[in-house]
C-alpha cells in the first residue's frame, strides 16, 4: 500500500506540472490554489484527473470544492485512496 508521503510528492508534482513550475519543493504545502497560486477551474479539473487516474479512484464532484490546498487534497486523496483499497 502507498503511504502519505507518496500521495503528497505525487499531488505536490502533478500542481507543479499544471503551473507550470519548475520547482515543485517550492510550492508551500499550505498555500492556497485558487488565490495564493493562481490556478483556475480548468487547472482544477486537470489536477482532479490527474489524481484519479494516478491512483485509479474515483473523486466525488462534489469533493473538488474541499482542494484547496496541497497539504488538504493529499490529505483528502489519501483518505479515498485508503477506502478504495479496503
Amino acid at each position: 500500500m502507498m503511504s502519505t508521503p507518496d500521495v503528497e510528492k505525487d499531488v505536490r508534482s502533478l500542481v507543479a506540472e499544471i503551473l507550470e513550475e519548475d520547482e515543485p519543493e517550492k510550492i508551500d504545502g499550505n498555500a492556497r490554489f485558487v488565490q495564493d497560486l493562481g490556478m483556475d477551474s480548468m487547472m482544477a479539473l486537470e489536477l482532479l484527473a490527474g489524481i484519479e487516474k494516478k491512483y485509479r479512484i474515483v473523486i466525488p464532484e462534489d469533493t473538488l470544492p474541499k482542494f484547496t490546498s496541497l497539504n488538504r487534497t493529499a490529505e483528502i486523496v489519501t483518505d479515498l485512496f485508503k477506502k478504495s483499497k479496503k
